[in-house]
């Protein structure tokens, strides 16, 4: 009998000395990972300040606080960063869009100029004029332009045969520029 109380003794030291040990603190990982412990320990921690303000337990809350606050932080800068981009990117569609309508209102402007230049010489035919000259009616009548460029009919009896003949006859091989300004010296004998 001595033996069993011998061990029952035994046993309840163990026991009493196991209990008697410290559970080591909570770590801060631990404390991340758990949201709720994080908060009962805040909560107990809070309670009585001056007391548990070195407390193992205590100090890896506050850690655990200040890890997971930058990690939000990272977080919401990194969402503010990917909106900013995104708003970088749409800024940049816009301009570019913008860009490439202005560009294309003054090609079409350009056109525009340029179709109103060259309706002035679509008056002129390939042969040189002679089929206005050769109208069966003996009036001169210049074809109505394809743009804006002002077209100026002349009634038979107004102008001597000499004149028409003198204006209307381009020599052979003449050049471009040699049409340009004879259409030039005509509408400037016509205002």
């Amino acid at each position: 009998m001595k033996i069993v109380r011998a061990t029952i003794c035994l046993v309840s030291l163990t026991v009493i000395a196991a209990c008697g040990e410290e559970p080591p603190p909570i770590s801060v990982g631990e404390l991340m990972e758990n949201p709720r412990l994080l908060e009962a320990t805040m909560v107990r921690c809070a309670q009585n300040r001056t007391e548990m303000k070195y407390e193992p337990e205590c100090v890896n809350a506050r850690d655990a606080v200040n890890r997971v606050q930058r990690a939000e932080e990272q977080e919401r800068r990194a969402a503010m960063e990917e909106q900013s981009e995104r708003k970088r990117q749409a800024l940049r569609k816009t301009q570019e869009a913008a860009a490439a309508a202005r560009r294309r209102a003054e090609d079409e402007r350009r056109r525009q100029e340029e179709a109103e230049y060259l309706g002035i010489f679509e008056e002129i035919p390939a042969d040189n004029g002679s089929a206005e000259m050769n109208q069966p009616t003996g009036a001169y009548a210049a074809p109505a332009a394809t743009s804006n460029a002002p077209a100026v009919a002349v009634e038979a009896g107004t102008q001597t045969p000499e004149e028409i003949g003198q204006e209307d006859e381009l020599p052979p091989g003449t050049d471009l520029e040699a049409v340009r300004e004879e259409l030039r010296r005509r509408q400037q004998s016509q205002e």
